[in-house]
């Protein structure tokens, strides 16, 4: 990679510019999230998780989209209203962005990129489809609420399907031993 994923340009969802150099040395979840979703509900765990594990140095960083079944059709403010009224959200949010296809954003094609693979994908792919829905090819991201886990050093260490909650045991052990490392 030419560039470090901290050297990306982004915009805090209040339209600020921002990059996850911004965050060097913390243990980062990076999430694209959804407030139209059957997995919305994940938000508060998302908010718990991050109040439970800010001060040992894990940030949360919410990156809303539209590419699933229109589930973000809000502005960035009305998603930042959303999850600030609906879920006490406190986490960084994110200017929406789109992690799919031809203008898949160059943070997503970097961490899809550097992990190609998430971890509990082919139910997620089976549940999907369950639903009358076809799924995102490989490797790109499947769904709403998938979770990419940043090590301290900025490198993507691991990849979660979307149906993996907050509180799943592998995500949180993943997350303990980034925080250790």
């Amino acid at each position: 990679m030419a560039t470090s994923l901290y050297d990306i340009p982004l915009n805090t969802i209040d339209g600020q510019p921002a990059q996850l150099a911004d965050y060097r040395g913390k243990v980062l979840l990076v999430v694209n999230v959804a407030s139209k979703c059957g997995l919305t509900p994940q938000y508060e765990g998302l908010e718990q998780l991050y109040r439970a594990k800010h001060d040992a140095g894990l940030e949360v960083l919410g990156f809303p989209a539209n590419d699933f079944k229109g589930q973000e059709p809000g502005s960035d403010a009305e998603i930042q209203q959303f999850c600030q009224l609906t879920y006490d959200v406190s986490f960084p949010m994110f200017s929406k962005i789109e992690v799919t296809g031809a203008q898949t954003h160059p943070l997503y094609r970097a961490l899809i990129a550097a992990q190609p693979e998430s971890v509990g994908e082919a139910a997620m792919r089976q549940q999907l489809v369950g639903y009358g829905i076809e799924p995102n090819p490989a490797p790109g991201v499947v769904w709403n609420f998938e979770k990419f886990l940043l090590g301290r050093d900025g490198e993507v260490i691991a990849r979660f399907a979307p149906n993996t909650k907050p509180d799943d045991a592998g995500l949180l052990a993943a997350i303990e031993r980034a925080l250790a490392a």
